[in-house]
């Protein structure tokens, strides 16, 4: 397979991926932002203590969950020391501890933990992608990489256009990358002024999916109780209801 290494090669390889498994195949072999592949790359090499006799998965990482999918979980970028390490998105760190005991608890996971990627997590109804598909350095991507990167968030929406109802964004960042969307994938304007993120935010429009905003599932918010279990299970079910997932 041929590698993006710019942003024109990543917008005409994002538009050839004719499935969801071409387009992750794809998504794995992105080069376009050469400040996050040498960032993930060192994260790979250098490793950290705890993970030092572990192969790291050190590339872009792509999305996880059913081409089925009536709801959406849109994040910002993978960790540099879990999906960046596991190759699957919020897998073996404590943010995707806390994400996936939520969508367990929410029928919409088949266990309540995720640490490998061959651990046997399967989900129901849901997709999860990330707006950056690199572990950027501090967990702050730039806006070119943001812009870079977004051909395969576009593409991905794209391929689960027919099912998809519901987008949960974690986090403002989150909130922010999916406006492009509706112009680039559904072909609508975005409301001006874009409406404010917060938790439990929702806006809607004309046959555009739902969006519910949800503080990110960072330790930053859950350590400090800015984010609950219980704040996390009435957006999923929410979610659920505005997807028509029983």
């Amino acid at each position: 397979m041929a590698e993006s290494r710019t942003p024109d090669q990543v917008v005409a390889r994002a538009a050839r991926a004719t499935d969801l498994a071409d387009l992750d195949a794809a998504v794995s072999d992105c080069f376009g932002c050469p400040r996050l592949v040498r960032w993930r790359q060192e994260v790979a090499c250098v490793r950290r203590a705890a993970f030092r006799d572990q192969e790291y998965w050190g590339r872009p990482v792509p999305g996880f969950g059913p081409g089925d999918a009536r709801i959406a979980i849109l994040g910002l970028a993978p960790a540099a020391h879990g999906g960046n390490r596991t190759g699957r998105i919020f897998t073996g760190d404590r943010s995707g501890d806390v994400l996936f005991a939520a969508l367990h608890r929410a029928g919409l996971a088949n266990q309540p933990t995720s640490v490998a990627a061959d651990d046997g997590l399967a989900l129901r109804d849901t997709r999860i992608f990330s707006a950056v598909r690199c572990a950027p350095p501090d967990n702050k991507p730039t806006p070119d990489e943001r812009d870079t990167c977004a051909p395969w968030l576009h593409r991905e929406v794209t391929l689960i256009r027919p099912t998809l109802r519901v987008v949960v964004a974690l986090g403002a960042f989150a909130w922010a990358a999916w406006w492009p969307v509706l112009r680039q994938v559904y072909e609508q304007r975005p409301p001006s002024p874009r409406p404010a993120f917060g938790h439990g935010a929702h806006w809607s429009g004309a046959a555009v999916p739902d969006l519910l905003g949800c503080y990110h599932v960072s330790q930053q918010n859950t350590f400090t109780g800015r984010l609950t279990p219980g704040m996390l299970d009435d957006v999923f079910g929410r979610a659920k209801q505005l997807a028509e997932v029983d």
